[in-house]
């Protein structure tokens, strides 16, 4: 991964926090890396256990950043979840799948956030 697109994506996971805070939820742990993936941002948002995607893109040109997830991606999704609450205890029973699509301008500026909820099923 390009120097460009690693920056571009660790803005947006700070970005993606701080919304999420100021949405009530409680941000638990950050890129929880494991032997199958990573999890951008586990989360809890009342009786929920939320682990959430976070997708930054430049532009359009090349779809929205929730496009950019694909079936094979939202399987991994799941699968890492299913890990994660494997190797955590004391964890609520529901649990959650969302996106955060950030989009930023050519000024780096963010000109869309958006929290989709139940993003995967």
């Amino acid at each position: 991964m390009s120097d460009s697109r690693q920056r571009l994506g660790a803005f947006g996971e700070r970005e993606a926090r701080d919304y999420l805070l100021k949405r009530g939820y409680e941000i638990l742990e950050s890129n929880f890396r494991c032997p199958i993936g990573e999890i951008d941002i586990v989360a809890r948002d009342g009786d929920f256990l939320v682990f959430v995607e976070v997708r930054t893109r430049r532009g359009s040109e090349f779809g929205t950043p929730e496009e950019s997830i694909t079936q094979a991606k939202k399987g991994k999704l799941v699968h890492l979840a299913q890990y994660y609450i494997q190797q955590h205890a004391g964890l609520p029973a529901s649990w959650r799948i969302d996106v955060v699509a950030i989009e930023v301008g050519r000024n780096g500026k963010i000109s869309r956030i958006e929290l989709i909820e139940n993003a995967v099923d």
